[in-house]
């Protein structure tokens, strides 16, 4: 099915064309024709297969039809996301698709001045696309007017209520009209989400591509078992594959992360790191940096890296195994996006054998267990010496100081504390 067939606004048509598209993906076909006839829609798709161009063009068509570019100072359009990254993300998206278009498109997040974006909201805009923290804080400046408000959109829904947006998100529900278009689409929808719908939506249509539970089936996932201490060396043991060129590896801990790209980088392994500890400028400048390939691995958290969308990212790496089977569907989504291949390396250690079981329950397979070649499993716990650290001494370690007070308990006494009692 051509895009030509689904009845885009021509303007839309030329800018979909000039950014390579030829036909839609299977959520884009199955959702593009049900929004524009009007309806509520769930969408459930994996990650990477064009999610958010199945509600953007036939959102920017419906705005144009409607008349784009209005003059009013009233919001017609809401996209709510769960980050700055996905929300710099869509709005990328946004641009690319509405070229032709005399649309006005603001982002509102975190991390950056918010003068602008009041200005933005004051001034008028037809569409905002919102992390649901920093609209809250605008909306109670009294910024935006969304009394005009035609389009919702709950992107990446489970992640939202993941992250504890919930409440924000009814505080914002609950300030738009009554009748307008509610949108959600999320990668995997848990029942939560789904009974959630009936406060949102009116009688949604529901479009779901593939398993709900299913990660992409263009990805390889093998799993390699290893001691924890060993996880750093065999990373670097692993990035010797020059087939291994633009390799997202997930951390557990901001602290973590920031570990690992050190070691890389004493390995020569170019890296860099996206977590929230890092300003939106320095996240901005990493994400760019991987796209543009200065820079072969990028390490982060769950949290700043659920809005990465970069093509060709040939490998996930899974250097701490996620606790929640949802969060690995979809850190692993990262790759093998829109029908290309990749893969997704999981480091397995005597903790993880629980959640990986789970993991294996809940997608429905099982996961290849792999030994990597040529690489130690019996080396000793070692720590290189970071830059900074001071030299190991010889010297005879003292000893440990008692955690338990003496049995008389402790009375002050001039010069410190003296026990008593025995």
């Amino acid at each position: 099915m051509p895009f030509r067939s689904l009845g885009l606004d021509d303007r839309i048509f030329k800018a979909v064309q000039e950014a390579g598209y030829t036909e839609p993906t299977p959520i884009q076909a199955a959702a593009i024709p049900e929004i524009l006839s009007g309806a509520d829609l769930i969408g459930i798709a994996q990650t990477g297969t064009g999610k958010t161009a199945a509600f953007t063009l036939p959102m920017l068509d419906l705005l144009a039809k409607r008349g784009a570019g209005t003059g009013q100072a009233r919001t017609r359009t809401l996209v709510l996301a769960p980050t700055r990254e996905l929300v710099a993300q869509i709005h990328e998206n946004v641009s690319a698709y509405a070229k032709y278009l005399p649309l006005r498109v603001a982002t509102v997040f975190g991390g950056v001045s918010e003068r602008p974006q009041m200005q933005a909201l004051r001034t008028g805009v037809d569409l905002v696309i919102a992390t649901p923290g920093r609209l809250m804080d605008l909306m109670g400046q009294r910024c935006a007017d969304f009394s005009a408000l035609e389009f919702l959109v709950l992107d990446e829904a489970d992640r939202m209520l993941d992250m504890g947006f919930l409440p924000s998100i009814r505080k914002i529900v609950k300030a738009l009209p009554q009748k307008r278009q509610t949108l959600l689409f999320s990668a995997t929808l848990s029942k939560e989400i789904e009974s959630l719908t009936h406060e949102f939506q009116r009688n949604p249509k529901t479009v779901q591509i593939g398993r709900r539970s299913n990660p992409a089936e263009t990805v390889t996932q093998l799993a390699y078992e290893v001691p924890k201490h060993l996880k750093p060396a065999l990373l670097v043991h692993l990035l010797q594959d020059p087939q291994m060129n633009m390799v997202l590896v997930f951390s557990r801990t901001k602290h973590g992360a920031d570990k690992i790209a050190r070691k890389l980088e004493q390995a020569g392994i170019t890296s860099a790191t996206l977590h929230s500890n890092r300003s939106q400028n320095q996240r901005l400048r990493a994400l760019k940096a991987f796209k543009d390939g200065e820079v072969r691995v990028l390490v982060a958290t769950d949290i700043a890296a659920r809005g990465i969308d970069v093509d060709g990212i040939s490998h996930v790496v899974n250097f701490d195994f996620p606790m929640h089977a949802e969060d690995y569907v979809h850190r692993i989504g990262r790759t093998g996006r829109a029908q290309a291949i990749g893969d997704a390396i999981s480091f397995i250690s005597s903790e993880d054998y629980g959640p990986l079981k789970s993991l294996e329950r809940f997608i429905g397979r099982g996961i290849t267990r792999k030994k990597a070649e040529g690489f130690d499993y019996n080396a000793a716990p070692t720590e290189p010496r970071e830059h900074g650290q001071p030299r190991p001494t010889h010297q005879r370690a003292k000893p440990p100081v008692p955690r338990d007070p003496p049995a008389g308990g402790f009375r002050r006494k001039r010069g410190g504390f003296r026990g008593r009692g025995r």
